[in-house]
């Protein structure tokens, strides 16, 4: 089992920065905040598929086709822990020596949007101030770097290793009949 939520993990983590080292570095100035949201997410969401192949293999391989919730879960929330890890360590990387200037660039374009969008001039100038408020902290603070970036990938691994688990769970022929 550890082989399998180790290989797992590690190619959910680097199907997770797929979009952050491809699309980001060479579209994010032709797309909007929310496209590049969306393509983050679904890249996530296919990277956390693998979860569910963890814990199929396991119950159908090493666990003689049944596997309870809760080890399903269990599966499904390391598989997660490695790839967001993975997720998180890359970024930390390609903030630091490739886009430091993430916090500026992206306050920028959100501003910009709320511009183009008819946002009020009071509205514009509270999100410009909580904006770099908050990108002042990210870029001077490695710890909160870590869990924003934590934030946004463990809440999706989580949901799918759910999902996971309640979809896969079979229990054996003995405990199906006394219930």
């Amino acid at each position: 089992m550890k082989k399998t939520v180790w290989v797992c993990g590690l190619i959910a983590g680097m199907i997770s920065i797929s979009w952050a080292l491809v699309g980001e570095g060479q579209l994010s100035a032709h797309l909007s905040m929310n496209t590049r949201t969306f393509l983050g997410y679904a890249t996530m969401i296919l990277a956390f598929s693998l979860i569910f192949v963890a814990i199929k293999n396991y119950r159908d391989t090493h666990n003689n086709g049944q596997v309870t919730f809760g080890k399903a879960l269990g599966i499904g929330l390391l598989v997660t822990l490695i790839a967001s890890t993975v997720y998180v360590v890359v970024w930390m990387i390609d903030f630091k020596y490739f886009v430091p200037d993430f916090g500026e660039k992206y306050t920028a374009q959100v501003i910009s949007e709320m511009k183009a969008n008819g946002a009020s001039v009071a509205a514009v100038k509270k999100e410009t101030a909580e904006m770099t408020a908050t990108m002042t902290k990210y870029k001077t603070s490695a710890l909160f770097r870590i869990l924003v970036t934590y934030s946004e990938i463990v809440p999706v691994g989580v949901v799918v290793s759910l999902i996971a688990a309640l979809i896969l769970k079979k229990k054996s022929k003995s405990e199906m009949a006394a219930a």
